[in-house]
């Protein structure tokens, strides 16, 4: 596989509040590639400043920032807009405010494809009609002509992916495209990317804070704690072994059935995601790490775990670990 996008040290900020701060990541063609960490970590604020959809007043730099060889950062906003919808498309993590309402889901399907493809309108409708078929949407020649409101959750979901497929894209980023719905519709709309994916040969960027779907779905993982990537590894050398104390914290907040007594409190981190100046300096995790010491105050060194598997912590693999 080769490497299709890639994030070097990502920097966002808004004002006084930098939200990202050196992430970086790499996706290849055809992988599933998960971000997870709990609210306000920066996820959704990564895949926003990879789409060019930050608002003005954020700042962006990092020293790379490419797909498919393209370099994301010099490009306006009629360059970005000539990719997002195209070759890269987002899933957002709500629907029903993705969606217009006062437009069918026919209408906004059609002018994806008429923007980005040209042709006529019914070929784009003939298209939409047919992706809301292959995300197993029943009579979706009706639901063309229906508006969003109209539409379950589950199926505001699906349309939403059958939307974003609809110029065949090449990177399918989906921020939490499960949270809002029940299990059962989580299930299924999991199985439905990874069939699109075997289908189509998509890379997928999965936002998400479940480690359950992390561990079903994923080919590699990066966790992100205080707009960092703390640690990032094949998933089973994750789960396997978890080398930084935020990764094993995650992972011990998991309850394991046969390990966990039933009635026994649940694990957790205690502490909050910290507030971030543009003058904090150090590991983010300090204030709520056991192992915390005041060289964690300083600039961190990343260092490898193992083959792929890299991480953010002064300490050596085998104490990093020790925190869950």
């Amino acid at each position: 596989m080769t490497r299709l996008l890639e994030v070097e040290d990502l920097e966002v900020g808004f004002g006084d509040v930098s939200a990202v701060r050196g992430a970086s990541l790499a996706i290849e063609r055809g992988e599933t590639h998960c971000l997870v960490g709990e609210s306000g970590c920066g996820k959704s604020v990564t895949a926003l400043a990879i789409m060019g959809l930050l608002a003005r007043n954020a700042t962006r730099r990092a020293a790379r920032l490419s797909f498919d060889g393209q370099d994301l950062r010099g490009l306006d906003e009629r360059g970005m807009s000539r990719l997002r919808g195209d070759r890269m498309a987002m899933i957002f993590q709500e629907p029903m405010t993705s969606l217009n309402p006062a437009y069918t889901v026919g209408s906004q399907m059609a002018e994806v494809m008429l923007r980005h493809r040209g042709g006529t309108r019914a070929a784009a409708m003939a298209r939409a009609e047919d992706l809301l078929g292959r995300v197993r949407i029943t009579s979706p020649g009706m639901r063309l002509g229906q508006y969003p409101h109209q539409l379950s959750g589950g199926l505001r979901q699906r349309v939403m992916i059958a939307m974003a497929l609809m110029c065949e894209p090449e990177l399918l980023i989906a921020d939490e495209p499960t949270t809002a719905l029940d299990v059962t519709v989580q299930a299924q709309i999991l199985r439905l990317l990874l069939d699109l994916q075997r289908d189509l040969g998509l890379a997928i960027l999965l936002i998400t804070h479940d480690l359950g779907v992390v561990a079903r779905v994923a080919h590699r993982v990066s966790v992100m704690y205080a707009g960092e990537v703390v640690e990032s590894a094949p998933v089973e050398a994750l789960f396997a072994h978890p080398t930084h104390p935020y990764t094993s914290g995650l992972l011990g907040c998991v309850p394991v059935p046969g390990k966990v007594a039933r009635g026994a409190p649940l694990g957790s981190i205690a502490g909050v995601v910290p507030r971030l100046g543009p003058e904090f300096r150090g590991c983010g995790f300090r204030d709520r790490c056991a192992h915390a010491a005041p060289a964690c105050a300083q600039t961190i060194a990343r260092r490898a775990a193992g083959p792929r598997h890299d991480y953010l912590c002064r300490l050596e693999p085998g104490l990093a670990g020790d925190a869950r």
